[in-house]
């Protein structure tokens, strides 16, 4: 198929342009389809709505793969300087300098990104306007394999133990091979304050199951038991955003669910694809989340009443 030519499309007062949209980033192969930077670019449009309310105000660091999922692939964090003027950008601090994180504020931009290949987004936890104060505190639950039944288990206890702490949250696909628990914070605490409780809680899972759970960053001191990784939890650090596709046969999607689909015997991380991850977010599955966001500090004393 020819990967020639251009195509523009239409995103609200602007018109972005997707060069080479017959271009395969995505190979088929094993029953997979195959998909083009066209087809990306038609799946975010039609996500947009949805994904903008995760991806606003936040530094993103993007996996870009100009050759498709199969070339080199590099991790871009500082915008080049020939992306338009009209996005957004924002420098925040790092060691010794500064980087200029590009920000996706709206359709346009989300295009643009597709347009250069940006496969998967990755999100800041924190926004540009306070980018030491995370708003989103993230667990990641890594199976030792593919066994989606540890993940599933070990998203119902902690759960229950943030629901014991009073503390609102949310799960999401990751894509690949497990699930993210979201908790909305108010951002009144520092990278540092929310990585020490995020730490807290692992441990108390990881304390009530030793056989199943494990926090060992090491692995091969995890045996065969799922990791809860909160190291996402830290300044400059970032999680895969919700509705991003991930590099992989098949294009999945990191995907927004309800706890109520948990249950679901067909749920796995791979679940939803470019091809389905439309009709999963017409479902609206995080409605009211961004208002639900906590401190900390209550759910600190729970906690620490719990550990005695």
């Amino acid at each position: 198929m020819s990967d020639g030519g251009s195509r523009t499309v239409r995103a609200g007062r602007r018109r972005v342009e997707i060069r080479r949209p017959d271009k395969v980033l995505i190979p088929g192969g094993d029953a997979a389809r195959e998909f083009t930077k066209g087809d990306l670019a038609d799946y975010h449009r039609a996500v947009a709505r949805h994904m903008l309310p995760q991806l606003r105000g936040r530094p993103l660091m993007l996996d870009r793969r100009p050759d498709g999922i199969d070339g080199p692939a590099f991790m871009q964090k500082n915008t080049p300087d020939n992306y338009p003027d009209w996005i957004t950008r924002v420098e925040v601090g790092k060691e010794g300098g500064t980087v200029t994180h590009t920000v996706c504020d709206d359709t346009a931009t989300l295009l643009y990104l597709v347009d250069q290949a940006s496969i998967t987004l990755h999100r800041w936890l924190s926004r540009a306007d306070d980018v030491d104060r995370p708003d989103r505190l993230v667990f990641d639950l890594d199976p030792s394999g593919d066994d989606f039944e540890a993940v599933r288990e070990a998203a119902r206890w902690l759960g229950e133990l943030l629901d014991e702490l009073a503390l609102p949250s949310a799960l999401m696909t990751t894509g690949s091979r497990g699930l993210h628990v979201v908790v909305p914070l108010d951002g009144g605490q520092d990278f540092d304050t929310v990585r020490e409780f995020a730490r807290e809680v692992a441990d108390t899972l990881a304390d009530a199951h030793p056989d199943r759970l494990t926090t060992a960053a090491r692995k091969k001191d995890r045996g065969d038991r799922l990791y809860l990784d909160v190291g996402r939890n830290a300044y400059a650090q970032t999680a895969v955003a919700p509705w991003t596709v991930r590099a992989l046969p098949g294009a999945p999607v990191a995907t927004p669910l309800t706890w109520e689909q948990l249950d679901d015997p067909e749920l796995h991380a791979r679940r939803w694809t470019v091809e389905n991850a439309v009709e999963q977010a017409a479902m609206n599955p995080w409605a009211g989340l961004s208002r639900t966001g906590r401190s900390l500090a209550p759910a600190r004393r729970r906690l620490a009443a719990r550990r005695g």
